[in-house]
């Protein structure tokens, strides 16, 4: 190398003739240059002079020829590696040792390789797939049944329930009423649209109906006491000539004995006994 430097910027020396290094411009004999600045190799620990080949890794240097795989010694210069424990390795000495294996094809993911990881598995990319489509799910929104991935489309064609009153495919929850299933915010009163999910209910000719409405509508109200009837709670009523009771109020007028399954008699709007009745 040629240059105006003519002395070592550290032993002064001249450096007419004379190999030199420089470093922030100034020149520096070869001999003062490695002193002064050569870096030591990671594997031999001898300094990497200037007229050498300086492999560097996060802050650590080799002699390229020390630049080796820890466990099968061959050379790394210009291959993928990988690092483990500061350790270099080759890819396939890592692999052997380290790398995780396909959840679905069960062979080893390479270093360098792009792999997903779900619900604590890794996949190849390209095994990541959709059960159905056999599309490439990668970051996409997915549904897990019976521990097969599916892609949203797929799964709802193929096993999503459609709400009976929207069409619309129900993906979380949900109700199920006269074997037809509905999402909670569908499954409303007939009457006023008040969801019923979760609350007490009647039906009506298929409809479903909340108490309010059901009563206001169609509850008839008990001869006796005046109140409406209702069939919650499986509660029973007693008809006769268009009248309705609730079955505690249908009692004899007069001495007020219950008449439930009992023989009775009418006089005017009363009901009696047969002993009041006929006295």
């Amino acid at each position: 190398m040629t240059s105006n430097h003519t002395d070592c910027h550290y032993c002064l020396q001249s450096l007419r003739g004379r190999k030199y290094a420089l470093r922030e411009e100034n020149a520096y004999c070869v001999t003062c240059y490695d002193s002064l600045f050569a870096n030591p190799c990671e594997e031999c620990k001898q300094p990497i002079e200037c007229d050498s080949k300086d492999l560097a890794y996060k802050g650590r240097h080799w002699h390229e020829g020390c630049f080796k795989c820890a466990k099968c010694s061959h050379s790394l210069v210009e291959k993928p590696f990988a690092a483990k424990d500061e350790l270099l390795l080759c890819t396939e000495c890592y692999s052997d040792e380290y790398s995780s294996k396909c959840f679905h094809c069960q062979k080893t993911i390479m270093p360098g390789s792009r792999k997903i990881e779900f619900k604590g598995s890794s996949w190849h990319e390209s095994c990541f797939v959709c059960q159905y489509c056999r599309q490439p799910l990668g970051t996409k929104p997915l549904i897990t049944k019976d521990n097969e991935n599916y892609c949203v489309p797929c799964f709802e064609k193929q096993f999503a329930h459609h709400c009976y009153s929207c069409k619309k495919v129900i993906t979380s929850g949900g109700v199920t009423y006269h074997d037809q299933p509905w999402h909670k915010e569908c499954f409303v009163c007939a009457g006023c649209k008040t969801q019923l999910s979760g609350q007490r209910f009647i039906s009506k000719d298929e409809y479903p109906y909340c108490v309010d409405c059901f009563s206001k509508l169609y509850a008839k109200k008990c001869a006796a006491c005046k109140k409406l009837i209702t069939a919650l709670g499986g509660a029973k009523f007693i008809s006769f000539e268009e009248r309705q009771w609730h079955g505690e109020c249908f009692n004899c007028a007069k001495c007020s004995v219950s008449l439930v399954g009992q023989g009775f008699l009418t006089r005017q709007d009363d009901v009696l006994c047969h002993k009041c009745g006929s006295a």
